[in-house]
């Protein structure tokens, strides 16, 4: 039944899936786990939709990867789930980045999928 399910499961699953794609150096799995016109804020300009997201990723160094904790959840609609995720980028050559990333996760019909994304520096 729509709307039942735990709201850290819905988040972990997108986001396990986007962590694998990152930790892999694979900008296209990457951007599977967003819709197709996701609203996506990392560090730069924002973009809207998977390509820009793709290209966001390609463009960050092999050798990335990237560990996250879950903040905060909460249900806004049976077919969306809000997430406060702080998220610890590593690099081979550089220190780790430490950011805070809110996430939507909306249900489609291809399943659950990152809808909005925005990440700020950790303070």
């Amino acid at each position: 039944m729509p709307g039942t399910e735990d709201t850290a499961a819905v988040l972990r699953g997108v986001l396990d899936e986007w962590k694998a794609g990152i930790d892999a150096h694979d900008p296209q799995r990457v951007a599977a786990v967003f819709t197709m016109d996701a609203v996506f804020q990392g560090l730069r300009p924002y973009s809207v939709d998977r390509d820009g997201v793709a290209a966001y990723y390609d463009s960050q160094p092999a050798g990335m990867s990237v560990d996250y904790a879950l903040q905060e959840t909460r249900r806004i609609g049976a077919d969306a789930v809000l997430g406060y995720v702080a998220a610890v980028f590593s690099y081979r050559e550089r220190p780790p980045v430490r950011l805070n990333v809110g996430v939507l996760a909306v249900r489609t019909g291809d399943g659950w999928r990152i809808g909005y994304y925005q990440a700020s520096p950790a303070i």
